[in-house]
């Protein structure tokens, strides 16, 4: 029997095999009807699979569950592309995911879609909707499903089925199997029917590359979104309507921030001056709070030995987004080659494909070398993989290869255990600007916002495990702070637990105590989060703030990490008051993330429109005419004088033009100098929004903008005045 534990407390049972759907049309024919899929003990599962012999926790999922809503976009993926097909027979279908808002399509097509194209297609989904046809999986053993995929002569769904894990491939049927129906090689999970995919919409399509290979045929993707209701998908489609009007790319490149240079290379982002004062406003704002928490600066190399991310972990396990490496000769090229091929074997017996290609590499290049790795410990049989692993690292020791850095962590780690440290010195807190490079795939990178080069606030810490609970409490404070300086208040805490998984370094024992330090650090900040299982770092759990920003979109922003794993991995150590050796915690933080991703985010959601103390120029001073000239130039001077972020505007345009100039650059104050002015000796303000603030001082403007910058608030003019300061 299978019993059936529900939300509101009850339990029933059913006999073997029932399914899902069967289950709630039990509790009631109106949730099954409603429901698209269900969490069984926490996982979510589609409502056509059954249980036996168990006893599970359930509940019924609609689409507004987020769970739900992305499998319902997975389905929407699969009607998009048979409808594409329809349309186009000769389509060749590569893979169609869900992502975060939606879900695209990549496809083989000879034929450009254009945004005339969507309507027909989202004709032809529309009416396989309305056929409310099952989507039904079925399965087959992997050497029949190979062969039918080779018949029907499609490569990437080939390639699929070759990376795919199990005995079995799996299909899935918009209808029922062996009924003429559209079927695609696919994992599920899928909603129960077309009918139940919720309100859809084509977006946009873009090029993509087969595995992001610029070398293969270039694809089209396919983008589109599901919403439960048109309510709501509408929303959505004003909000990317709004976006577009906030798009950093487009604003940056109106207003001089910084550009993007296809000389110098993708995703590597040139800083214009103007850009540049943004950038470097915050740095020097957060500056001046680590100072106050007692944090040290220090600097890394661009470059390391690969040996120092062999050790943390970080290579290989993020090869795949890590720039190829530079070898000092063939001998570390293929001795890296064959200490990769070791990690992939784990702890299997006898060597694997690509071990017997680098040893046949490094016995062509020079036999004696086999020969040293047997004398430090190596086996010629494949014998344990950490042994021949250790073997291999001796000999690049001598010999090796260097990364583009990925990562500051593991500099600072040897900065830490480069002097011996006693329980009295710490916690040590080590904080850089440190620039990182990750080779992103060049269809995934974004503006500023997803790049090659960036440049991390990055900080870790080396504490007492007494200490951890405080330090990470400071560190949470330190990020609300940043976001409660830029306004941005209304955010969210995720918790990221380890789940299961083999992308995770270290002992489960040492997992549970830093995930139970994490809670107690937010406890003690007094915060409210949600918990995610596989959302921590490889090497520890981690404090996300999910930052909705003021079009409603979230962005993941600043983190805190705890890291048990890495002290052990570069043994650091500290003399505690008993005398005895002891290992730290580190906890890494950085509140902005990435500075380039920050500024992009920033500029969105100001719209250009930087707060005072942020704007690149506080202050437009325009002359009327050559008679106010010399006095616009004393003002510009005087301001200057004063530390504010001024320009000068003494052109022979008409003042009309250069209040619009100074308007559309976005600049905080346009301070007007005509007759008038120059005989009272004053400034005429006004702001970005056109509010006319009216006549005043030099120094009654210096006073106001200073205190408006010092306190990070709304003008003192604009309060006595009645006006905003835009």
């Amino acid at each position: 029997m299978v019993t059936v534990r529900l939300p509101d407390g009850r339990e029933v049972q059913h006999p073997d095999g029932v399914s899902l759907m069967q289950i709630l049309q039990a509790i009631g024919p109106g949730l099954a009807k409603a429901a698209v899929a269900a969490r069984v003990n926490g996982e979510t599962r589609e409502l056509f699979s059954t249980l036996s012999n168990t006893t599970v926790e359930l509940q019924a999922l609609k689409l507004d569950d987020p769970a739900a809503l992305q499998m319902a976009r997975h389905s929407t993926a699969h009607v998009m592309a048979e409808a594409i097909c329809a349309l186009w027979p000769q389509t060749k279908l590569v893979y169609g995911p869900p992502v975060d808002g939606g879900f695209y399509y990549d496809i083989d097509l000879d034929h450009k879609l254009t945004p005339e194209d969507f309507p027909r297609i989202e004709e032809r989904m529309a009416a396989i909707v309305k056929e409310d046809r099952p989507f039904t999986r079925y399965e087959v053993p992997r050497d029949a499903g190979m062969k039918k995929l080779v018949a029907e002569g499609n490569d990437y769904k080939v390639d699929n089925a070759q990376r795919a894990d199990g005995d079995v491939l799996s299909f899935y049927v918009t209808g029922q199997p062996n009924s003429g129906c559209w079927e695609d090689l696919c994992k599920g999970p899928h909603v129960p029917s077309t009918g139940r995919i919720g309100a859809f919409k084509i977006l946009q399509v873009a090029g993509a590359y087969h595995h992001g290979d610029a070398n293969k045929k270039q694809l089209q993707r396919v983008y589109g979104t599901t919403f439960p209701d048109k309510k709501l998908l509408q929303a959505h489609l004003d909000q990317i309507e709004e976006a577009k009007k906030r798009d950093h790319r487009k604003i940056g490149q109106e207003l001089g921030l910084f550009t993007l240079d296809a000389m110098v290379g993708t995703g590597l982002v040139l800083w214009k001056p103007r850009g540049a004062v943004i950038r470097y406003t915050l740095e020097n704002f957060i500056r001046g709070e680590l100072v106050r928490r007692g944090y040290q600066p220090v600097y890394t190399p661009h470059i390391g030995r690969l040996e120092l991310y062999r050790t943390s972990g970080h290579f290989p396990y993020y090869k795949d987004s890590q720039y190829p490496p530079i070898f000092d000769n063939d001998t570390a090229r293929f001795l890296n080659d064959l200490w990769e091929a070791t990690v992939e074997r784990k702890d299997a017996a006898g060597f694997n494909a690509g071990e017997q290609r680098a040893l046949q590499r490094l016995d062509d290049l020079d036999p004696e070398i086999r020969t040293t790795l047997k004398t430090r410990g190596f086996s010629d049989e494949g014998g344990k993989a950490d042994r021949n692993q250790n073997a291999i690292r001796t000999m690049l020791a001598e010999s090796d290869g260097y990364l583009l850095k990925p990562m500051n962590c593991p500099m600072h780690m040897r900065i830490y255990g480069s002097e011996p440290r006693s329980y009295r010195d710490l916690p040590i807190r080590l904080a850089e600007f440190g620039t990182v490079y990750r080779y992103e795939q060049s269809g995934e990178v974004n503006g500023l916002t997803r790049v090659r080069g960036f440049t991390q606030d990055d900080a870790h810490l080396f504490c007492t495990p007494d200490q951890v609970e405080q330090e990470m409490a400071d560190c949470v404070d330190l990020t609300r702070l940043v976001l409660k300086t830029l306004g941005m208040n209304d955010y969210r805490v995720r918790i990221g637990l380890r789940g299961d998984g083999d992308k995770f370094i270290g002992a489960r024992e040492d997992w549970d105590q830093a995930e139970e330090a994490v809670r107690r650090a937010v406890k003690k900040a007094d915060m409210s989060a949600t918990e995610a299982a596989g959302e921590a770092a490889f090497y520890g759990p981690k404090i996300d703030f999910i930052v909705k920003d003021c079009i409603g979109r979230d962005w993941q922003l600043g983190t805190v990490q705890i890291d048990y794993n890495n002290p052990k991995r570069f043994n650091l150590r500290y003399i505690g008051d008993d005398n005895a050796e002891h290992r730290p915690v580190m906890i890494h933080r950085a509140p902005f993330g990435s500075l380039e991703r920050f500024c992009g985010i920033l500029i969105e959601h100001f719209e250009g429109a930087f707060p005072t103390w942020l704007a690149p120029v506080q202050a437009a001073v325009c002359s009327v005419s050559e008679k106010s000239e010399a006095y616009a130039r004393d003002v510009f001077a005087l301001c200057q004088q004063a530390g504010l972020r001024v320009e000068l505007d003494a052109s022979s345009e008409r003042i009309g033009a250069k209040i619009r100039r100074a308007t559309l650059e976005k600049t905080p104050y346009v301070l007007v100098i005509g007759e008038q002015e120059v005989a009272g000796r004053s400034v005429n303000v006004r702001t970005r929004s056109g509010a006319q603030l009216g006549n005043f001082t030099i120094p009654e403007f210096l006073h106001a903008v200073a205190q408006e910058i010092a306190e990070r608030r709304l003008t003192l003019l604009a309060t006595a005045s009645g006006a905003a300061p835009g």
